[in-house]
């Protein structure tokens, strides 16, 4: 058996402020294997964006670590985080995070040139025309429909080949039936590249569509 692409040891976070702690994950723990497809599912506040957050090292965790391909995230300082993120992780969101005064394929370019990619144009144009945007290269986001803005933060994900692709709600904000376009989409390239996807979604029928599926509530697993 290969080993875990991802591990969650033991991971607690709590926050503190006035009024006192408010503990909103205990003990979170568990193993994703390459190329396994999980979806996170729980309530609204159930924990579900912090472990995704803490997944991709860009949370602390009060208690418990993350490893990323064998590697302790947080025995990293701030700066090995960010490049082994760049290296290993593609992330979409339900809000897009398109920059807005680059057009599509100057979005989907952006990762590979700060990767130093010569061939950036090229992968970016192979990887837009893929998931239907062949038209769409000059286009700036306030002129794409959500649906088509979604498929260039796919297209963005996945042009630097991830290991790991994090998803956090990506089809919320679509309706039904864009969101199942944009969730087909995903599933087909996370196949084609051998990708691990780990999902946040309140969606079952979405959840359903993935290899497992991880409950949070009130901060706690359940098994």
């Amino acid at each position: 058996m290969s080993d875990p692409i991802i591990a969650v040891e033991h991971v607690y976070k709590s926050v503190t402020d006035s009024t006192g702690t408010l503990d909103i994950l205990r003990d979170i723990d568990f193993t994703l294997a390459p190329r396994e497809t999980v979806a996170i599912v729980g309530a609204s506040g159930s924990g579900k964006s912090t472990l995704l957050s803490l997944i991709a090292g860009l949370d602390t965790p009060t208690r418990g670590t993350v490893r990323l391909a064998g590697q302790d995230l947080f025995a990293m300082d701030e700066d090995a985080r960010a490049e082994l993120r760049a290296q290993k992780i593609g992330f979409v969101f339900q809000s897009f995070q398109l920059m807005a005064n680059l057009t599509a394929l100057e979005n989907v370019m952006l990762p590979l040139e700060l990767a130093g990619r010569r061939d950036a144009r090229q992968a970016a144009t192979e990887m837009l025309i893929r998931v239907g945007l062949g038209q769409r290269l000059g286009h700036y986001p306030k002129v794409l429909s959500g649906g088509e803005q979604q498929r260039v933060a796919l297209a963005r994900a996945f042009v630097v080949r991830p290991a790991v692709l994090l998803a956090d709600e990506p089809t919320g904000s679509l309706d039904f039936a864009t969101g199942e376009t944009v969730m087909q989409l995903m599933l087909d390239l996370n196949r084609e590249q051998g990708t691990t996807l780990v999902l946040v979604t309140h969606d079952r029928g979405i959840a359903q569509r993935c290899d497992r599926r991880i409950t949070v509530e009130a901060g706690r697993l359940l098994v």
